[in-house]
């Protein structure tokens, strides 16, 4: 990997895309929106984020810190034909209407609940309603979704599942050559996040130099629980499929991947600004885990041979001194 004074300049087009993704950044974090749940950019990676847009041929295009949701998917089912992502049918107002696909997006599906920090979980605190807290049921209606029906799902398209997710940090970064995408990616995948990886790898028609786009991610800290339901017989209430202490270790174990997630970041954020800057002992290149190994292994060897050199040059002066100072008292050297 090579540092930052020894990657190509970036072209004029990346500039100027950069410069307007900045002046969408700049604007006061009470303005700015985005099409996150959230609309703005998470506290938790803005450090990073500002970090990545301080350097030249990198800017930031969208991102999300992590964090716990509950999400309803769409419905999958109409009153019409139509099933599966992208295809049309009829909804239950019988309007003609998008469907949600395999995953549940679509279709109306929504998040319930969303957090970019830990959900705080205090022991000996008095017993919270986790399914109000959730988006579950309503404050209002303590026992709208508490009950826990036995009977299977007897039709899956007819109703929309409620997923309980953990997803941590997700960023994309648009880069000015593919050398600048390759010092991402390689301190992506030292910092964990081991499903990173780029797009856009050749220059777009009109374009000298291709600017490809990296994803920073990782699916290993990943996990997801369906955890209730609605049906479109059930006067439009979820069914909780499972208890309270359930939900509450779904959240623990969220809480534990966030931690996690956090070391990640700053693992990411450290070897991108060490790599990112000239080396003082070894001029302008950067050099990845097992060429410093190399290295310094190389300078311990010839630190080694040098001293057995000078310990042997020393050993032979010494003995020419003494040979030197080996002179008879009386000897005369007139």
């Amino acid at each position: 990997m090579k540092g930052r004074g020894a990657l190509a300049a970036p072209p004029s087009s990346f500039t100027r895309r950069k410069e307007r993704i900045l002046r969408l950044l700049a604007v006061p974090e009470g303005e700015y929106t985005d099409a996150s749940p959230k609309g703005s950019v998470d506290e938790g990676i803005r450090v990073l984020i500002d970090g990545i847009n301080g350097l030249e041929g990198f800017v930031t295009t969208s991102s999300c810190a992590g964090r716990v949701s509950v999400f309803r998917e769409g419905r999958r089912k109409g009153g019409g034909v139509g099933d599966g992502d992208g295809e049309e049918g009829m909804d239950v107002e019988g309007e003609r209407g998008k469907l949600a696909g395999v995953g549940g997006k679509g279709g109306g599906g929504n998040w319930l609940f969303v957090s970019h920090d830990p959900v705080p979980l205090e022991d000996g605190e008095p017993e919270r309603d986790l399914e109000i807290l959730l988006g579950l049921k309503e404050a209002e209606n303590r026992e709208a979704g508490g009950g826990r029906s036995g009977d299977g799902l007897r039709d899956g398209a007819a109703v929309r599942l409620v997923h309980f997710k953990f997803e941590p940090m997700i960023l994309h970064v648009l880069t000015a050559s593919p050398e600048h995408a390759q010092l991402l990616l390689r301190c992506g995948l030292q910092a964990g996040f081991r499903e990173s990886g780029a797009v856009t790898l050749t220059a777009a028609a009109g374009e000298h130099q291709a600017t490809p786009m990296v994803a920073i991610r990782s699916m290993g800290l990943s996990f997801e629980s369906l955890i209730g339901y609605q049906s479109d017989d059930d006067s439009g209430r979820i069914q909780c499929t499972v208890s309270s202490d359930y939900l509450r270790t779904l959240i623990r174990i969220g809480n534990e991947r966030f931690i996690e997630n956090t070391k990640r970041i700053e693992r990411f954020r450290a070897a991108l600004m060490g790599a990112t800057q000239p080396s003082s002992k070894n001029g302008d290149a950067w050099e990845d885990t097992e060429t410093r190994r190399r290295r310094k292994r190389e300078e311990g060897l010839k630190r080694k041979e040098m001293l057995e050199k000078n310990k042997t040059e020393d050993t032979k002066v010494a003995g020419m001194e003494d040979e030197a100072l080996d002179i008879p008292l009386d000897e005369d050297l007139t």
